[in-house]
């Protein structure tokens, strides 16, 4: 079935790309897991390796400290439509239980310190061993090599030692980090890609391969024109503007001014056309295009006195008539409030425990039909039986049935393993 426009309808079968993939996903935190989950969208079956008894750091690391069914809403936001299976991969029985499982995988999603997963026997090479086809992702804190490549892998931290904080806010502020987890975000899409990207190697070719990348590259990678720029004229330096600005190598009237009952945004834009529909005669008179870079505070500062006497639809209603690049600075009441929030049908329900729970799809279309699903990041080892019984290990295929879940009732890691392992963890 399609539409009048010839798209399908999301009523017709949706034919996922990744359909029949198998993906190990022994990552915690934000950007490994999201990663997985991203290619769990795409139709990808993905097994989440859970320590026992604690599981992912995620499950209790709360986002505004709020919980759901048990779980941190941040865990579910970034492991839905997922399985969970516990296994500690200290011990000998767990760990040849999960090689197994490495056999049959098409994708390994990892985000350890560098090293930790070479002295469990998982690391590429090893696997590579046992399977040849096998799609390895390595994410880390700041590469596998180097003077950084040991420091905690923390969104924060990689923002900070990229430069990006002194980027944002004015001349008058101090560093001003991203209020987001952005240096994880970034990288969860790049792992994404380069599993996919892998994937179609592998499937024309029959090999299989390794991709790597980290919070540093994210975040060398977003500033992209900014490094170029650098790198090819060393006279290039950071220097923030006024309290409007909104970017420190943008001219005015870049920037975010106050209005009577809000804030708008102004994007790049000739002044005299601001000037002639604002009926600000200093802006209409400054027809040389250099005096937004010369003049900029100043004009930041004439803008923001005149946008100060009126409403934000009055502007908006002026500007946009005159295809003016700009927009209302909404609150996040008044975002979810908006009818380009509904339009757009960024949310999905998932279920767990008899509850649902509103979160976030994926936000890419296949086929003219947005990518949803109903299932809830899973429990901690809520799959251990039924993932024990579709793959039984060797030995129980041997003693012709599959034993009760050994990882499912391991007792819970010691206080000094999970320490450790928590130390381990990157990114």
């Amino acid at each position: 079935m399609t539409d009048h426009h010839g798209a399908p309808t999301e009523s017709a079968p949706l034919d996922r790309p990744l359909e029949g993939i198998l993906v190990l996903d022994f990552s915690q935190f934000l950007a490994g897991p999201v990663a997985a989950m991203r290619l769990a969208d795409l139709g990808a079956r993905v097994i989440k390796i859970e320590r026992p008894g604690t599981g992912d750091i995620g499950r209790t690391l709360a986002f505004a400290g709020r919980e759901f069914d048990g779980d941190t809403v941040s865990f579910h936001a970034m492991n839905r439509n997922k399985e969970s299976i516990t296994a500690d991969l200290k011990v000998a029985d767990d760990l040849a239980y999960v090689k197994e499982l490495v056999e049959r995988a098409d994708v390994i999603i990892q985000n350890f310190r560098p090293g930790v997963m070479e002295r469990i026997g998982l690391d590429f090479e090893s696997v590579r061993a046992i399977n040849p086809g096998i799609v390895y992702a390595s994410a880390t804190g700041y590469g596998e090599e180097g003077p950084w490549k040991d420091r905690p892998g923390q969104d924060l931290l990689a923002q900070s030692m990229s430069g990006i904080p002194w980027l944002n806010g004015s001349k008058t502020d101090g560093p001003v980090p991203v209020g987001l987890s952005i240096a994880d975000h970034l990288m969860s899409c790049h792992i994404a890609q380069g599993v996919t990207a892998l994937l179609v190697r592998k499937f024309r070719t029959g090999k299989g391969g390794l991709v790597q990348t980290s919070l540093l590259e994210a975040m060398l990678d977003l500033q992209f024109e900014l490094l170029s720029t650098k790198l090819n004229d060393d006279s290039i330096t950071v220097q923030r503007h006024g309290e409007h600005s909104a970017h420190a190598f943008l001219a005015a009237p870049y920037g975010t001014y106050p209005t009577t009952d809000g804030y708008i945004a102004m994007a790049m834009n000739p002044l005299p056309k601001l000037g002639d529909l604002l009926g600000i005669a200093e802006l209409s008179a400054m027809l040389d295009p250099q005096l937004a870079w010369d003049r900029q505070e100043y004009v930041e500062e004439v803008l923001a006195a005149h946008f100060a006497t009126g409403t934000t639809q009055q502007w908006l209603d002026i500007l946009d008539a005159g295809d003016v690049w700009c927009a209302p600075v909404l609150t996040l009441d008044e975002l979810l409030a908006s009818g380009g929030f509904e339009a757009i049908r960024m949310t999905q329900p998932v279920s767990r425990g008899g509850n649902d729970l509103l979160t976030t799809r994926s936000p890419i279309r296949v086929d003219g039909q947005i990518l949803t699903s109903t299932k809830a990041a899973p429990t901690l080892g809520e799959d251990n039986d039924s993932v024990r019984a579709e793959f039984p290990s060797r030995a129980a295929a041997a003693a012709g049935a599959a034993p009760a879940s050994a990882a499912g009732t391991a007792p819970a890691a010691t206080a000094t393993a999970s320490a450790t392992a928590t130390q381990e963890a990157s990114a």
